[in-house]
């Protein structure tokens, strides 16, 4: 590595590094004191709340990278070309593009620890922090409030529930039904079954099952005595769905979603946008940082503080263009792939047609 791109990708980095921790210690400090009162009425231990800041800030610290990174770039670059030092490199001879590479490796660097965290590491810390926020900042415990609940638990089984109790993970009235090439096979009724977390089981109480064959003969078993089935159904069907896609890593989500599709659920594009934006987001940084050097190294009348200023405004700009396109993939307005692209579309052309213009 030449000197060149050791003194540029060094200032990036320990400036990006700074920028992350600086807002990151604000939103821990501005959580703290809006959630105060909770951690007092619920009588929160010291070491909880210490433990759920821990999990809280790596989650806040990928949450804003790609902003961070291009608040960085425009920093660094805006102080360089302020001092003169831009003009100088290009004036050694260095061309432009050459100048770039050592932001991009820094930008590169930053987006794959950034993919490896949002698609392992910060998942895993979130099954805590959700856990956590659910137990002590709800207004109330979750319930299940659901009837005449449906699900497809295998691609020839349909289990059927009048109601589900969450609280005594129970429920009443439940019908299984096998059915291969519209011809039903078997159909298992039973009055009430619970959750038998040591089995992994249901428990069938009052059940019965029929029957039947080609020639569409019926054959009925009845039993008073509990019985064990195990299904592809268990009480985290019926619990709080609630950032649950938070919690997943990625080979978790394409797991999830498949069951998903097995059961027919109708709640999937909530967990595939969220594997999209996951490798979308890396890409982010690379484009912002792109976009933050070339708007930041041309010296301005308006001096540091005006491009600083400009990164914000452009940074803020992108935040609501993905929260628009975010929520357009959701109502399913869009095709889910291009609405979570759109921003990174948009700002990638943005950039190119920026370079075009910028002082060789």
């Amino acid at each position: 590595m030449k000197i060149l791109d050791k003194y540029i990708l060094t200032k990036f980095l320990t400036t990006f590094l700074f920028v992350v921790g600086i807002l990151v210690a604000i939103v821990l400090i501005l959580t703290f004191s809006e959630r105060n009162e909770s951690f007092i009425k619920n009588e929160v231990g010291t070491w909880l709340i210490i433990k759920y800041f821990l999990y809280f800030a790596p989650y806040i610290a990928n949450l804003i990278t790609p902003i961070t990174v291009f608040i960085a770039a425009v920093f660094v670059t805006s102080k360089m070309a302020s001092h003169t030092e831009i003009v100088a490199i290009l004036a050694s001879g260095v061309s432009y593009p050459r100048m770039l590479k050592p932001f991009l490796t820094g930008a590169v660097i930053i987006a794959v620890i950034s993919f490896v965290f949002t698609g392992w590491i910060i998942p895993e810390a979130n099954k805590f922090r959700v856990k956590f926020e659910q137990q002590f900042f709800a207004d109330k415990p979750y319930q299940y409030t659901g009837e005449d609940v449906h699900f497809k638990v295998s691609p020839t089984t349909y289990v059927y529930l009048r109601s589900y109790n969450s609280y005594r993970n129970s429920g009443r009235d439940f019908t299984l039904e096998e059915i291969v090439d519209k011809e039903m096979l078997y159909k298992i009724s039973a009055d009430e079954i619970f959750w038998d977390s040591t089995s992994t089981s249901w428990i069938l109480r009052k059940w019965n099952l029929r029957e039947f064959n080609e020639l569409d003969e019926e054959f009925q078993y009845q039993s008073v005595n509990d019985t064990l089935i195990k299904i592809n159904m268990s009480p985290d069907d019926f619990s709080s769905q609630t950032g649950l896609q938070e919690t997943l890593t990625i080979p978790e989500l394409y797991s999830y979603i498949d069951d998903l599709k097995l059961k027919g659920a109708d709640n999937i594009p909530i967990y595939h946008i969220e594997k999209l934006i996951r490798f979308m987001s890396p890409f982010t940084a690379i484009i912002l940082t792109f976009i933050g050097v070339i708007l930041s190294s041309k010296k301005t009348r308006g001096g540091v503080g005006f491009q600083i200023a400009l990164g914000f405004l452009l940074a803020f700009i992108y935040i609501l263009l993905f929260i628009a396109t975010k929520s357009i993939a959701e109502a399913g307005s869009m095709d889910a792939l291009l609405a979570v692209w759109m921003p990174n579309i948009i700002f990638a052309m943005l950039g190119f047609s920026i370079y075009r213009f910028v002082p060789k």
